[in-house]
């Protein structure tokens, strides 16, 4: 069996953390997301026990600009307490947070770092209007873009809509629309699960409740307990809905939404992660990272070549998993890579999914990779994917292990 692409990057077992996931215009709508990822990453560290003066390196994940982010990751390591800390900024569309983690590996594993701090954060909300002056044209004018719709909305590249390469894939594959409503329903009824016992999953890593302050900074205007813009789900409510695209598939129930939220992780040697870990007999390892794009306009088929890739490189097959959770925009996206790579559609996504709690692009991929890793601890531990498709027809895929 081939060495594992990383072999000392490594995970605390409950060094890590996540806001609920609030729906784009809810509770965190006029939250600076930088600012308020420092906030809530100061909360976990404290509630974990961990210093942020064991950080030597950051790595931040954003990918809707907020003002003076230009600073990135020096402003935001100041603002959670390591100003001695520097390091990179990604924004890589959906696939942020895998990248995220993968540059953390990378660092450890040539020995440029011993302990990372990995932070994704986004605020689909209220995204800015962007003016590109150009005197050159006619009248001097320039040009216009809203960040965050403009983009959804066209591939410059590819010249279509997201909803538009889903599309795309689902009659390619034959993916009709009554199995994108089943599929659906079996992933809203699965994040039910994660409600459970007082929400006692989700409990193992989110950070609530969250006061939400005024203006002012003192007067607090929400409390958010839990993810926000859940809607409920039924077969017959998704039968009713109509296709977003005349002659189409997909329905606003089967697909994701923009939301708002940030996660944070620590990603160190094997050594730190027993000795910062919250139980020292599980091990967390990071094995493997690998990306991948597919033809033009399909972009939910480059989840299988990344996850081939990353399994190949991490030294298993897919029967070798023994949890897989994706990144799922459309609910196309899993019926074609369960199809692809013979997965059982039913086992993916155990606890639920963006595809129910919402997508706020940088730390979408993170928080699905930390409920992987509490997935795997209930098993007993084994092997773990994480895939998930990007911007620009591509996709992003981690493997980890966990023993103990």
């Amino acid at each position: 069996m081939p060495l594992p692409s990383f072999q000392k990057a490594y995970i605390p077992y409950g060094a890590y953390w996540s806001t609920p996931f609030c729906r784009w215009q809810g509770s965190f709508a006029n939250l600076h997301s930088m600012e308020f990822a420092a906030s809530v990453a100061r909360r976990a560290l404290q509630e974990r026990g961990l210093s942020p003066g064991i950080f030597d390196n950051i790595v931040m994940g954003i990918t809707v600009p907020q003002k003076s982010s230009f600073y990135g990751a020096p402003w935001l390591a100041g603002m959670v307490g390591a100003p001695h800390v520097t390091g990179a900024a990604v924004s890589q569309a959906c696939a942020t947070s895998a990248k995220c983690v993968s540059l953390a590996a990378q660092q450890l594993e040539v020995g440029a770092s011993e302990s990372v701090l990995v932070m994704a954060c986004d605020r689909t909300s209220n995204g800015p209007h962007v003016y590109y002056p150009n005197p050159l044209r006619s009248g001097g004018t320039g040009e216009a873009e809203d960040w965050v719709w403009d983009n959804f909305g066209h591939d410059p590249y590819a010249h279509n809509s997201m909803l538009q390469t889903a599309e795309n894939v689902a009659r390619e594959a034959g993916i009709t629309r009554e199995s994108q409503d089943e599929v659906t329903l079996v992933r809203c009824q699965q994040y039910q699960d994660a409600l459970k016992n007082g929400s006692a999953f989700l409990r193992k890593f989110m950070v609530t409740p969250i006061e939400v302050k005024g203006p002012d900074g003192r007067k607090s205007i929400a409390t958010v307990t839990g993810d926000e813009g859940v809607f409920p789900t039924t077969a017959e409510g998704l039968a009713r809905l109509k296709p977003v695209l005349p002659g189409g598939t997909v329905t606003y129930g089967t697909q994701t939404y923009p939301a708002d939220g940030n996660v944070g992780m620590v990603v160190t040697t094997k050594d730190k992660a027993r000795e910062l870990g919250r139980d020292k007999g599980i091990t967390v390892q990071v094995l493997a990272f690998a990306e991948a794009r597919a033809k033009v306009g399909f972009m939910a088929q480059a989840t299988v070549p990344a996850a081939r890739l990353a399994l190949s490189r991490a030294g298993i097959e897919v029967k070798d998993l023994k949890a897989v959770k994706t990144h799922n925009p459309f609910a196309v996206n899993d019926i074609y890579m369960a199809q692809e790579l013979g997965l059982d559609l039913n086992a993916m996504n155990e606890y639920g999914c963006s595809l129910v709690w919402g997508h706020p692009q940088g730390p979408t991929g993170l928080r699905q990779i930390i409920e992987l890793i509490e997935i795997l601890v209930e098993r007993g531990g084994g092997y773990g994917l994480f895939d998930g498709c990007a911007a620009g027809d591509s996709a992003a895929a981690v493997v980890i292990k966990v023993s103990g």
